[in-house]
């Protein structure tokens, strides 16, 4: 069993642990922490990307970067054991890091589907899992967990990355409920479309893949789907460093709201899903899709042709 070591506390400073800080609104916390000479922090990423990061961060008193694989259980004991070693303390945890595969339910493989459930949803929590001790016996501590509008609702192709966020918005609302009474804030920020390039990261399963190339039965879905997203992203107001500064600012004015809705279509949605039946919502978003009139239709075709001949 893993256990979290602590020290005496060496330092008055706040202790703020993020991931995922190689590109994105991981990257602008980053910069926007390592001015703070007030706090110490701690930035990771991944094997891939922790020489990149440490080329525009340097380790000092207030700073570590360190690789982190938030899907290693091992990693992640041995980072709190140097953080509370080195600060003895742990004051706000920022999960950031995640992972998103597109492809249709029946296109996921039980590889990729595991490594996104690890990423997005069993890391995170495993990381919370090292932390809350130490916070419970400080009685104070901070997690925020970035989640996406997928994790309110599930759109076609995106389905594995909606389940992994509607699993780390399910367990963070209990969390909310069990760390309160020992002085720990929890909240959930809830994300839309941003302004970047991070589309560019999307991981296309393999029969996803297949399917694009051949023109399969779902390849419709694809070819509708992803240049939506991609002109969302690239038309949306809101950029990662507005997002950055938003969340930092949970940390300097806390709150206990749970849910926090930060950008403008995260909030529309939130709007929606309250006050629309989801039997309307669900058809009403149907019809707002591209393309999604004419999804399967060579299949329909061509069930529609047999039975003709039969």
């Amino acid at each position: 069993m893993n256990v979290v070591k602590r020290s005496k506390p060496k330092s008055s400073k706040p202790v703020v642990i993020v991931t995922g800080c190689s590109s994105g609104i991981g990257m602008e916390l980053a910069h926007e922490l390592y001015e703070r000479e007030d706090l110490n922090i701690v930035l990771t990423a991944r094997a891939r990307s922790i020489e990149e990061l440490k080329k525009q961060f340097s380790d000092s008193e207030r700073v570590m970067v360190r690789e982190l694989d938030i899907t290693d259980e091992d990693n992640i004991y041995s980072l709190i054991n140097e953080i509370s070693f080195e600060w003895g303390r742990v004051d706000t945890l920022i999960n950031n890091a995640a992972v998103c595969f597109r492809a249709v339910v029946e296109h996921m493989d039980s590889e990729s589907e595991m490594l996104q459930l690890k990423t997005n949803y069993l890391g995170p929590m495993n990381l919370i899992r090292s932390v809350l001790p130490i916070m419970r016996e400080q009685r104070s501590g901070h997690i925020i967990n970035i989640s996406s509008v997928s994790g309110m609702l599930a759109m076609p192709t995106m389905g594995s990355y909606s389940a992994s966020k509607h699993a780390l918005e399910g367990a963070t609302e209990a969390l909310w409920y069990e760390a309160k009474p020992f002085g720990i804030r929890v909240n959930l920020v809830q994300l839309g479309f941003i302004n970047s390039n991070s589309f560019k990261k999307v991981v296309l399963s393999n029969k996803a893949e297949i399917s694009m190339a051949l023109g399969g039965p779902h390849s419709e879905y694809y070819n509708s789907m992803t240049p939506m997203i991609e002109n969302l992203m690239s038309f949306s107001l809101t950029s990662a460093t507005v997002v950055a500064r938003k969340v930092l600012r949970l940390i300097d004015r806390p709150t206990t709201i749970l849910r926090i809705p930060l950008t403008v279509d995260a909030i529309v949605f939130t709007v929606m899903k309250k006050f629309i039946p989801s039997f309307i919502f669900n058809r009403l978003l149907y019809f707002m899709l591209p393309g999604s009139m004419k999804w399967g239709g060579r299949w329909r075709a061509r069930k529609k042709i047999r039975i003709v001949e039969s």
